[in-house]
């Protein structure tokens, strides 16, 4: 049976304790926070400690999801994690994460990079509209910071550690619902970004880590672009598939890569700068973590109410690029 209407049912988020400051990067590479901060409009990141896995910070984002729903963890049909740090190669971290959290379940990756969360969000409105699953679990964590090159100011400045969560299910009566969703991908620019070694392409050898291989690589400019032009198409066009326009968004929650491409994004649609929801400044870009931890964020300090139309919109590595409107 098609279920018609899917909400989100609970949120949740972590992010770890320890603090990176632009001050902080100073002192090990080549920077100035007056460099980061006009370049980024980041001043701050958090980063895990050593030891730390992306499953950990996962697990403890979809606890608080949990039980914002009110649900347990055996209540949950199906996990997605979204991720482009995974723990390892194999099992998939939301394997990981289902065992961490005691839940009873499939569980499977999204690697979609910075896209990862909608993404999901798109998949699992599908499979509870076709009936296929009841409740599912989405997760997007990232522990980036472990394969950043730490000499390389181009981009260790941007990036942050952590997690984000909801749990998705038919809508509650007068909660929120999912509205349209919007998945796009151009695999011609795909050396754009990418971290090169490690996979079958590239397997790790000494000369691989030698040369640097298996740390990002990226071309801000290029990227820059087609993140400004595929993310203002995206949020047209999931507005436009919910019978809405761009002028009744209320609150658009975008991927926080950069403020230059947040604040084009916004001019590119004709949105004013007061309803684009911004939180970089204190997390930096966590890859598919930054619009779960963004929406939680929301949620909880009264930035989004009920009624507001939300628009989620991310654009990442592949190129991916997704969004989703939800009626709060």
């Amino acid at each position: 049976m098609i279920q018609e209407r899917v909400g989100i049912l609970g949120l949740g988020s972590y992010l770890p304790p320890k603090i990176l400051t632009n001050h902080d990067l100073e002192k090990i590479v080549d920077t100035t926070d007056e460099w980061i901060q006009t370049r980024t409009g980041i001043r701050e990141r958090r980063i895990a400690e050593k030891g730390t896995a992306t499953s950990d910070l996962a697990a403890e984002a979809a606890r608080r999801a949990l039980n914002d729903a009110k649900l347990e963890p055996t209540e949950i049909d199906l996990i997605i994690c979204a991720t482009t740090s995974p723990d390892m190669f194999f099992p998939a971290t939301a394997c990981l994460i289902q065992r961490k959290i005691e839940a009873k379940c499939p569980a499977f990756d999204i690697s979609a990079a910075c896209s990862g969360f909608p993404y999901a969000l798109g998949v699992s409105n599908g499979l509870i509209r076709a009936g296929t699953y009841r409740h599912i679990l989405v997760v997007a964590g990232e522990v980036i910071s472990a394969f950043l090159n730490w000499k390389d100011r181009s981009t260790c400045v941007l990036f942050g550690d952590g997690a984000g969560a909801c749990v998705l299910g038919p809508a509650r009566p007068n909660g929120n619902v999912i509205l349209s969703t919007f998945l796009g991908s151009d695999g011609t620019q795909a050396d754009l970004l990418k971290i090169p070694a490690g996979g079958s392409a590239i397997p790790p050898t000494k000369e691989s880590i030698e040369s640097g291989l298996h740390y990002i690589q990226m071309e801000g400019s290029e990227v820059f672009k087609s993140a400004v032009r595929t993310m203002g198409d995206a949020v047209i066009e999931v507005v436009k598939r919910a019978g809405l326009n761009v002028e009744d968004i209320d609150c658009l929650i975008p991927h926080q890569a950069n403020l230059r491409i947040l604040n084009a994004v916004a001019d590119r649609v004709n949105l004013p700068a007061e309803k684009v929801y911004v939180n970089l400044d204190r997390y930096g870009n966590m890859s598919a973590a930054s619009t779960a931890v963004a929406l939680d964020e929301a949620a909880s300090n009264g930035a989004i109410h009920k009624g507001s139309l939300v628009v989620l919109v991310a654009f990442g590595s592949g190129f991916t690029w997704a969004a989703t409107a939800i009626r709060w």
